[in-house]
């Protein structure tokens, strides 16, 4: 066969690996051919893709980001895209299947395709762990922990001049990001979407580590909104997308913090430094175990479908179930964390 692959959203992380073990696995196993498709589904609608032979994919699994560039296209918005369109071009081109790694957005547009007759398979990407049907997507570990090394400086640095210091972290509409990298890091007090709680609540915390000698860490999701407040702070402006630019609450708090409470506080965003970097060993390992299942799955003609983690073993599962609403955090694994806030 002859399969195409595109990286779609945002980048992270562990993708490279999954080009590589999908490759090798399907020239080494089944005699595949390989073409990479620039720019996520842009690349598919517009034809725009390069050659992956054996050679291209060597070492790539240490290696951050993607070889294969991506972009935020929607395969149907596009002025040229459609099924119809995207159909001629993989005859054009004498592609077969496409293995479409991605996130949500991206994993939609696979499923939507698929329903339309496109031969497509699905690879989970995200690094805020946001996909149902999997019990974690590649890019999260590493993005884990590059925010708890940063909070671990932070704290160190707190500790010496006796500040507040408050961590702003990815985590649009989930707080994965923020609850194992605040746990990790020891924070005193973790603000996520999908739980309001109040500045004097958070500020009692803050009192009580600061009246102990301590340095309080306070870590916060981009997606917080406190439980006066309607929506999430996004004065950035907006995404390609539409969507709003998140961005901000983590200085929000902090001033917040210093005008209640009178302890000097300071505020680092960590931001895209999440998405950067070579992958964790962990992340580098699941991403290459989803690539050799997904190119066992076109192998299976299972259009509609994606690899997912379910407890240790790599599965197939349909898209339709990964996109059944976003993967929250659970009110018992906030509770647990809440534990050890403040005192």
């Amino acid at each position: 066969m002859r399969i195409g692959l595109l990286t779609s959203g945002g980048d992270c992380p562990g993708l490279n690996a999954v080009i590589r073990s999908s490759v090798l696995h399907g020239i080494k196993s089944y005699g595949d051919e390989f073409v990479g498709f620039k720019g996520g589904w842009r690349g598919v609608i517009e034809g725009d893709y390069i050659d992956l032979p054996r050679q291209s994919v060597r070492g790539l699994s240490r290696e951050g980001g993607t070889i294969l560039g991506t972009s935020r296209t929607h395969p149907y918005n596009h002025p040229q895209g459609g099924p119809e369109n995207m159909a001629k071009q993989l005859k054009r081109h004498d592609i077969d299947a496409v293995i479409a790694i991605g996130g949500e957005g991206t994993l939609a547009g696979a499923k939507r395709l698929a329903d339309d007759g496109i031969p497509v398979v699905g690879v989970p990407k995200t690094i805020d762990n946001d996909l149902k049907a999997t019990d974690y997507t590649f890019g999260f570990d590493t993005a884990i922990s590059i925010a708890t090394d940063a909070m671990d400086r932070l704290r160190t640095t707190g500790e010496s001049h006796h500040r507040c210091m408050v961590a702003e972290v990815m985590g649009r509409h989930v707080g994965w990001i923020a609850l194992h990298s605040g746990m990790a890091a020891g924070a005193h007090a973790i603000l996520i979407p999908e739980h309001r709680i109040s500045m004097d609540q958070v500020c009692e915390w803050v009192e009580q580590v600061h009246s102990r000698g301590r340095s309080p860490l306070v870590v916060v999701a981009e997606g917080f909104i406190p439980e006066d407040a309607e929506e999430a702070l996004a004065g950035k402006g907006e995404e390609e997308d539409g969507r709003p630019r998140l961005g901000g609450i983590g200085d929000w708090v902090t001033r917040q913090i210093e005008a209640k409470t009178g302890i000097e506080s300071r505020n680092t965003t960590l931001g895209h430094i999440q998405r950067g970097g070579n992958p964790t060993g962990y992340d580098r390992v699941l991403a290459t175990r989803f690539g050799i299942r997904a190119l066992d799955l076109v192998h299976e003609r299972a259009w509609g479908h994606m690899a997912a983690l379910r407890g240790t073993e790599i599965v197939k599962v349909d898209l339709a179930e990964a996109l059944d609403g976003l993967k929250a955090v659970p009110a018992e694994r906030y509770d647990e964390a809440q534990i050890l806030f403040g005192r």
